[in-house]
């Protein structure tokens, strides 16, 4: 007897939607500070149907003194949650002071960061919501002598583009990138730029979206 061995096909990777490609290279187009080294990152499974990452970190003097991420989600039969099909997700953590760590207001004004920020880039958005949170650390023993460290982290989503946006209308990704970017150089202190220094193109821009079945 001749026994058959029916192979199994997987499902086959969704057809990336024009939108979310149109978006994605919106975000490759960002221009930012010489300070910020962006490139590619692994997007998360799952939370949508399409999505795209590009983390950073924020470089001056061969040292790392901030880093961060942002993620673009894309579901093409919306999301009730987001209040549209895009919705961006970032985080910033940079070094800060032991001191600014304890200040009551710091938390406050880190968040003014990232809403000045999009603000200032003219990246509209809604539906905005975030954290902030400080983490102090002090020394002790042999390390006393090392002092304390403190760090503050900027987590935060919103949905770019305006409200009353035709669901089929693809935000200008690039506004928002430069406002994370912004963001994160913010955080790790750096001064706003001198006026006449220009922004630089992403120097290691993503190579595409990622389908949350195929990752």
């Amino acid at each position: 007897m001749v026994v058959r061995h029916e192979t199994r096909r997987e499902p086959a990777a969704p057809v990336e939607p024009p939108a979310f490609s149109e978006a994605v290279h919106g975000m490759r187009r960002a221009a930012v500070r010489p300070e910020l080294l962006v490139e590619a990152a692994p997007a998360p499974q799952r939370i949508a149907p399409f999505s795209s990452a590009l983390s950073a970190d924020v470089v001056v003097d061969d040292t790392d003194i901030g880093t961060g991420r942002i993620i673009l989600l894309h579901d093409p039969a919306g999301n009730d949650a987001w209040g549209g099909t895009f919705r961006c997700v970032t985080y910033a953590r940079a070094e800060i002071e032991v001191e600014v760590a304890t200040d009551a207001m710091v938390a406050e004004v880190a968040w003014t960061w990232l809403t000045e920020a999009l603000d200032a880039h003219d990246a509209t958005h809604h539906e905005i919501a975030g954290t902030v949170t400080r983490v102090a650390t002090d020394a002790f023993g042999q390390m006393a002598e090392e002092g304390g460290t403190a760090q503050i982290e900027i987590r935060a989503s919103w949905t770019p583009g305006s409200p009353d946006d035709h669901p089929d209308t693809v935000p200008d990704l690039a506004r928002h990138v430069q406002a994370w970017g912004e963001l994160l150089c913010t955080a790790a202190g750096l001064p706003p730029l001198p006026e006449g220094v220009a922004l630089l193109p992403l120097r290691r821009p993503a190579t595409g979206g990622q389908r949350g079945e195929d990752r």
